[in-house]
C-alpha cells in the first residue's frame, strides 16, 4: 500500500542547506541564518494537518518513506523510514533526519541524505523565494 500527502512551499533567499543530519520545510515565513537545516518556508501544511491514514502506516516500523523535492525542472529523492516512536504533531515544522531521534518535528529517520547532501542546482532554486517547491511524501507498508 502508499500513501502520498503532497505540501507546497516555498523557497527564501537565506536557504544554506549545510545541515548535515536534518532536513526541515515550515510554516513559518521567515528564516534566521542559524536555520541551516531549512529548505523551504511558507508551507501550506505541518506534520498536524497530514490525513490520518498516511500517519497511521508512516508510525509502523516497517514503513518506508520516500521524499521528492521538486523545485522547477529539478527533482531530489530521498528515502527514509517511519518508526512505531514517531509523534508527528509539530503545527509547523516537518524535519527528515539522518539519525534515530524523534520528536514532535520529526516526519521520517534514517534517511540517505540531510539538508547539505542536496544538489547544487536545486539548492541555489531554493534561494530564490518566489519558486514554488513541491514536497511529496509517500509511504509503503
Amino acid at each position: 500500500m502508499e500513501i502520498e500527502e503532497t505540501i507546497l512551499a516555498y523557497g527564501h533567499k537565506k536557504v544554506q542547506a549545510t545541515h548535515k543530519t536534518t532536513l526541515e520545510v515550515t510554516k513559518e515565513r521567515h528564516l534566521s541564518d542559524k536555520g541551516d537545516c531549512i529548505v523551504s518556508v511558507s508551507a501550506n501544511r505541518a506534520l498536524t494537518e497530514l490525513g490520518s491514514e498516511f500517519k497511521e502506516n508512516l508510525c509502523k516500523d516497517n514503513a518506508k518513506l520516500t521524499v521528492s523535492i521538486e523545485a522547477g525542472e529539478i527533482t531530489e529523492i530521498i528515502n527514509a523510514f517511519g518508526s512505531s516512536q514517531l509523534i508527528l504533531t509539530h503545527p509547523a515544522d516537518i524535519v527528515v533526519r539522518k539519525s534515530h531521534y524523534v520528536c514532535s518535528r520529526t516526519i521520517a529517520i534514517r534517511a540517505d541524505k540531510a539538508a547539505c547532501d542536496l544538489q547544487k542546482e536545486l539548492v541555489n532554486k531554493l534561494r530564490d523565494g518566489k519558486q514554488m517547491v513541491r514536497f511529496a511524501f509517500t509511504v509503503k507498508v
